[in-house]
């Protein structure tokens, strides 16, 4: 079985974030970018299936402008055997427009599985994975905490977290599973393998060559700061207290 494993490049999560002047969106030059970290989770789990014997080749695949390919490349250190580059302005690389592009991708490499984080730190908008199941017609384990494989029934158990706990699923494969924090703990790429996925071919694509239309279905109108936390005041009294929750705050 192949698994293919979806990779997003996002501002590192240490990094703190800056909105540009003209409060178009976040700025990125000369910031420190990265692996989002639930892409890091997905691949993890899918190559720990792969040294397990379940699965044959683990593919990651990255969509975006050209620097993706410093994050495939920290796929392929840490044990991705190949990569797929499909080169777009980051623009228009929202979750509809990357569903497609995946759906495009799964039927040329034919993966008995799709990995996914649930979401990426930048937008957080934890659409792709469901957009893309929904494309393909495929059972979909979301949110996923554990995964265990049944290779001759072909399934997958996946427990997921929701509201009030753990939900088991049993899904046929092919499937599409989102990865959740608590699914693992990703390794680190030793400095042999950094080496090595310096030399490694990367498979370079267009949308155009997929069949697949970028376009834009979202307008960012403005991106603002958060306002400032406002420092806390003492109150001398109940009665205080609950005027100013009530004619103040307006929570009562």
């Amino acid at each position: 079985m192949k698994i293919m494993v979806a990779i997003k490049r996002v501002v590192d999560y240490a990094v703190k974030i800056r909105i540009k002047s003209d409060k178009s969106g976040v700025e990125t030059k000369n910031v420190k970018m990265s692996m989002n970290p639930f892409c890091e989770i997905a691949l993890e789990e899918a190559l720990r299936i792969k040294e397990s014997g379940f699965a044959s080749e683990v593919v990651a695949v990255s969509m975006g402008p050209t620097q993706c390919v410093d994050t495939l490349r920290t796929s392929l250190a840490m044990g991705a055997d190949r990569a797929i580059h499909v080169d777009a302005p980051s623009g228009s690389v929202l979750p509809l427009s990357v569903a497609k592009i995946l759906k495009a991708l799964v039927e040329v490499e034919k993966p008995g599985l799709l990995f996914l984080g649930k979401q990426a730190i930048d937008d957080d908008c934890n659409q792709t994975g469901q957009m893309v199941a929904g494309l393909l017609n495929w059972p979909q384990g979301t949110f996923a905490s554990k995964v265990v494989l049944d290779k001759e029934k072909k399934v997958a158990t996946v427990d997921r977290e929701v509201d009030g706990g753990l939900e088991t699923l049993c899904l046929d494969l092919p499937a599409v599973l989102t990865a959740d924090l608590r699914l693992n703990q990703p390794r680190y790429a030793t400095l042999p393998n950094i080496m090595k996925a310096k030399s490694k071919p990367i498979k370079k694509m267009t949308p155009e060559e997929l069949k697949v239309e970028m376009r834009s279905d979202i307008e960012v109108i403005q991106v603002t700061e958060p306002p400032k936390r406002e420092a806390g005041v003492i109150v001398s009294s109940v009665d205080e207290l609950v005027d100013k929750l009530k004619n103040e705050a307006r929570v009562i």
